[in-house]
């Protein structure tokens, strides 16, 4: 009866259906509806019989054709989560509660993947200008219901998820470079793709970039400071750090677009520069063009004094020339002043008068110069501010000895043999002294190639050639130039280290290591012979300003080295001297030439000269005495015997000639004449002379004998006496 019932009501419904047109077939759908699934992710199958309501029916699910799900009273079933073996071909059917009506949905295919997904990103084009963006997009094999993260990093910044007002975000634009990374979400719950790839975007900004430099100087040197600027154009209010490239290097990333350096000579060639904003390192322009900069070495100041020796209070010309030669430039000159509280001799530099604003010339003239003195130079440009470092020391030499300052050498010669010690002694107004030397312009002093001991410093000529002088804290000495030469050199010139006074003698020798006094030597002046011949010696007596020169001598082949003698003028006190001894002499010598013609004068107004006499010879005494004066030349024999008038018993005078077998016999008796006090009458002596004249046959014997009176002379055998007796008396003056 049940059964006929059940029947009955099956029949009804589906006449019912036929009836009203509403017979449609059952439909599976699955949410959510996608294509493929993966394993973790859960789906919900919904089966819809298109008729009656849900709790109308019972519902089956088929997978593969075989019952999945026995029916119930459900029309959803959910499958979570899924797992590979889930993978198939799906259906629903559904059977009225009512009867035993029942029909099938569609079929569906579930499609599970085992692995996760992996998110993938795309970047569209990173050159961009400043302000703009790059378009990111993230996607999962194509596949639907996605909703994307997004994430950036840099490589000093940890991941962080970026946020967007899109809820899909599967297209975002971003403005700044870095590390990004995407990966999916969908389902409910989530279901998470595995993380894309790292996506690096280094943005390239499309702005034009150019460098500027300061001061845009044509020529710039080596030593002066220059600030290049990366310029970005349409990015002046953006904050950057620049990089610069030259020679192929690259310099660290500055904060600023500002590139400031010394220049030097390898400053020369292209610049580029490139830059990125502060907060964004993967966001760089490109690099800009290059920029050429022409570096020349740093200006040299060289400084040549003229002359390099003086002559007393004589003008130096001082001539700065800057190397490599430039224009533009102004000059500063300065003397240099010891300062011995440094042990290597340094300098400080007083500007010279009238030298403080420089001077636009390159010369200068120091008037008066009378001692020696170090000089410097240094110039700056007149377009702007650039200094050169000041020039090396040049000195010019003044030889002549001061009292504030002097050298003396010891041996007191220009040359000297390597191993003969030489000794330098500075006096002067200073009881600190420093002994100095150039040598190939090397400046050293004492301490560096001897032994300063006080104020003298000793050393041995190892040096070919060198100029030596002494400085103080204030003063510099004379300076000599002292020659060495090695022991198996040979021969050296012997000549004074001063200069020679004008009117004075100079002896000029040649010495060898073996033999101090050397013969068969030649000299020379200036590459000329001067003196050829068996002395060893060369003396130059009246020395002149033409005998100034180089001299050097020559022995057996061995020549020695060349030195300088120098001539300077006799000074006005010498000159005096030697004036006033002239004329003194001058008029002792008139004088004396006067008296002798009164005395002439006196004895020819007495009479005859000679008193005749017929001694035929002198007495013992006077034989005696004669034979004690002797002297020869050539064969004529003088004899002269003269006794004072404080000689007793014998106040006379005898003389002789003998020509021959002739003699002449003179016999004088002085007599003092004086005078008294009181006026008294002088108390006269008188002259008595005797001349015995023998015979002989050379008349010219005879003027000789009688050169008294200037007169023939007597006959022979002639005898001649003569007395004189003064009239004049000296008076008390005249004693004195």
């Amino acid at each position: 009866m049940g059964l006929i019932l059940f029947c009955v009501l099956d029949l009804f419904w589906l006449y019912t259906l036929l009836c009203t047109g509403h017979t449609q077939g059952a439909v599976l759908t699955i949410d959510p509806n996608w294509s493929t699934f993966y394993t973790g992710e859960s789906v919900t199958f919904i089966c819809d019989m298109k008729e009656g309501t849900n709790t109308d029916w019972e519902y089956k699910i088929l997978k593969d054709g075989q019952e999945f799900f026995h029916y119930n009273s459900h029309s959803l079933y959910r499958l979570r989560p899924l797992h590979i073996s889930d993978e198939g071909e799906y259906q629903c059917c559904g059977r009225l509660k009512t009867s035993r009506y029942s029909k099938c949905s569609n079929k569906i295919f579930l499609n599970v993947q085992a692995d996760k997904p992996r998110a993938e990103v795309t970047a569209g084009t990173t050159t961009i200008s400043v302000g703009g963006s790059v378009t990111l997009s993230c996607s999962v094999d194509n596949s639907a219901g996605w909703k994307y993260q997004w994430f950036r990093r840099t490589s000093h910044t940890s991941e962080y998820p970026l946020k967007t007002n899109d809820e899909q975000n599967r297209i975002i634009s971003v403005s700044q470079g870095g590390i990004y990374r995407c990966r999916g979400e969908r389902g409910d719950p989530a279901f998470y793709s595995d993380m894309s790839n790292d996506a690096s975007i280094n943005i390239i900004f499309s702005n034009q970039v150019v460098v500027t430099r300061q001061p845009d100087w044509p020529q710039i040197f080596s030593g002066e400071k220059i600030t290049l600027t990366c310029e970005i154009q349409g990015g002046e209010t953006t904050e950057w750090m620049c990089v610069w490239r030259h020679l192929g290097a690259v310099t660290p990333w500055k904060s600023s677009k500002q590139f400031t350096f010394t220049v030097s000579e390898r400053s020369s060639g292209d610049y580029q520069c490139q830059c990125k904003r502060r907060d964004d390192s993967y966001s760089s322009t490109k690099w800009s063009e290059a920029i050429r900069l022409s570096a020349s070495e740093k200006p040299r100041p060289v400084l040549s004094v003229s002359p390099s020796w003086l002559s007393p209070g004589s003008s130096v010309t001082l001539r700065c020339e800057i190397k490599p030669p430039s224009a533009g430039w102004r000059f500063y000159w300065y003397k240099a002043v010891p300062d011995l509280s440094h042990r290597y001799g340094p300098y400080s530099y007083d500007l010279l008068p009238g030298s403080s604003n420089g001077t636009a010339g390159s010369s200068t003239i120091v008037h008066e110069q009378t001692h020696t003195a170090g000089y410097v130079c240094r110039a700056e440009k007149v377009d702007r501010v650039y200094s050169t470092d000041h020039s090396q020391r040049t000195f010019v030499w003044s030889e002549d000895i001061h009292p504030a300052a002097s050298l003396t050498v010891n041996p007191d010669r220009v040359q000297h043999f390597s191993s003969d010690p030489v000794s330098l002694n500075c006096e002067g107004n200073s009881s600190e002294w420093r002994v100095m030397s150039l040598v190939n312009n090397v400046l050293s002093q004492c301490s560096f190639w001897g032994t300063m001991n006080g104020q003298t410093c000793t050393f041995k000529t190892w040096f070919s050639d060198a100029v030596y002088w002494c400085e103080s804290g204030s003063a510099l000495s004379n300076a000599v130039n002292i020659t060495g030469q090695f022991d198996s050199g040979g021969v050296i010139l012997l000549s004074p280290v001063q200069p020679v006074t004008e009117g004075e003698s100079v002896t000029l020798g040649c010495t060898s290591r073996i033999k101090n006094i050397l013969s068969n030597v030649l000299f020379y002046k200036n590459g000329q012979l001067m003196q050829n011949d068996t002395r060893g010696e060369m003396i130059m007596t009246g020395v002149s300003k033409s005998d100034e020169g180089l001299y050097k001598c020559l022995h057996s082949g061995n020549e020695s080295p060349q030195s300088w003698m120098a001539v300077k003028p006799a000074s006005r006190t010498e000159k005096t001297s030697f004036v006033t001894s002239l004329v003194v002499g001058l008029l002792c010598g008139i004088l004396l030439i006067f008296l002798l013609l009164l005395l002439c004068l006196y004895k020819l107004s007495k009479g005859s000269f000679f008193t005749s006499t017929n001694q035929s010879s002198a007495t013992d005494k006077d034989e005696a005495q004669l034979n004690k004066n002797t002297s020869l030349h050539g064969n004529a024999s003088v004899y002269e015997s003269v006794n004072g008038p404080d000689d007793a018993g014998n106040d006379a005078v005898y003389a002789m000639a003998d020509e021959f077998s002739d003699v002449t016999y003179s016999a004088v008796e002085l007599k003092t004449i004086t005078k008294k006090r009181e006026n008294k009458k002088a108390e006269e002596k008188s002259v008595y002379s005797a001349v015995k004249i023998g015979s002989s046959t050379d008349k010219n014997h005879y003027n000789n004998a009688a050169f008294f009176e200037g007169k023939s002379a007597p006959a022979a055998n002639e005898a001649v006496c003569s007395e004189v007796t003064p009239e004049n008396k000296l008076d008390e003056a005249g004693m004195e």
